[in-house]
C-alpha cells in the first residue's frame, strides 16, 4: 500500500474516536525499518483501546497489513506495528515522560496537504453524486424577468373653476377663531358723597357772580379799536 494513504487511513481512524494531540513524522531519514511514525493521546485506557482497534479494522478494510499490537492488556502505551508505519497510542503521563516527538520529530509531516491529495485523486476517479437537498447541485428552472410596475402618479390638484372671465380657486376651509371672551359685566354701585364734598358745592353756590370786564368779554382774536382824533380850527378874530 502506497504510504500515503496509509498515513490517511490511519489519521481519519484515529479522528473517528476523538484521539487527541494528532502527529505525524517521516523516518526515512532515520532508519530503514519504517517510513512513518505517528503518535496520539487517548484520556482513559478504555480510549487507547478503542483508538487501537479503530486503526486496526480501517488498515484492513482499506487492504493494507497489520504485523501485531502491543500493549493492549494495560492500555497506557498501545503500539499498533503496520509494517511501513508504526502508531504509538498514549495516555497523557506516559506521552509527557517519553516525549517521542524529539527521538521522531526532525521531519513532521503536514496532515491536511496528505489528506487532500488523497481525497482529490478519490474524486478524480468517481463522479459526484447530486445531492437532492442542496439546491446548488439541483438544476434551476429559466428565470424570466421580472417587470417592475411604476408607481401611480399623484392625484392632481382639483382644477379652478372659471366664472366668466375670471377664475376662482377652490376655496379652502376658513379656519375657526377661538371665540373671544367676554369680560364679566359687574352691577355698578353708588357711593353717597362726603360731607367735605357736600360742604365745598355749596361753598361755590354761595358766592357771588365774577364781573366780566370788556377786556375779558372781548375774544381774543378781535382787532383793537382805533381811536380818531379829530383837530379843531380855531376861527379867525
Amino acid at each position: 500500500m502506497d504510504i500515503k494513504k496509509l498515513q490517511t487511513l490511519v489519521v481519519d481512524a484515529l479522528e473517528d474516536v476523538k484521539g487527541q494531540d494528532i502527529v505525524v513524522f517521516d523516518t526515512m531519514h532515520l532508519t530503514s525499518l519504517f517510513d512513518r511514525i505517528a503518535v496520539v493521546s487517548g484520556t482513559s485506557n478504555r480510549q487507547t483501546k478503542a483508538l487501537a482497534a479503530s486503526v486496526r479494522d480501517k488498515v484492513k478494510a482499506g487492504g493494507g497489513d497489520v504485523v501485531g499490537m502491543e500493549g493492549e492488556d494495560t492500555g497506557e502505551w498501545v503500539l499498533v506495528d503496520l509494517g511501513d508505519m508504526i502508531v504509538h497510542i498514549m495516555q497523557p503521563a506516559i506521552r509527557q515522560y517519553y516525549r517521542l516527538e524529539e527521538i521522531w520529530g526532525e521531519k513532521p509531516v503536514k496532515l491536511g496537504a496528505a489528506k487532500r491529495k488523497s481525497t482529490a485523486e478519490a474524486e478524480a476517479a468517481e463522479p459526484k453524486a447530486k445531492s437532492k437537498h442542496l439546491a446548488a447541485t439541483q438544476e434551476q428552472p429559466e428565470v424570466k424577468p421580472i417587470r417592475e410596475r411604476k408607481p401611480a402618479a399623484a392625484k392632481r390638484a382639483p382644477a379652478a373653476t372659471k366664472t366668466g372671465a375670471t377664475t376662482t380657486a377652490a376655496k379652502k376651509p376658513a379656519a375657526r377663531k377661538p371665540a373671544a371672551t367676554k369680560a364679566p359685566v359687574g352691577k355698578t354701585i353708588k357711593v353717597a358723597p362726603s360731607k367735605t364734598e357736600i360742604a365745598a358745592v355749596e361753598a361755590t353756590k354761595a358766592k357771588p357772580p365774577k364781573r366780566v370786564t370788556k377786556a375779558a368779554a372781548a375774544p381774543a382774536d378781535a382787532a383793537p379799536e382805533k381811536k380818531v382824533i379829530r383837530r379843531v380850527k380855531k376861527a379867525e378874530e
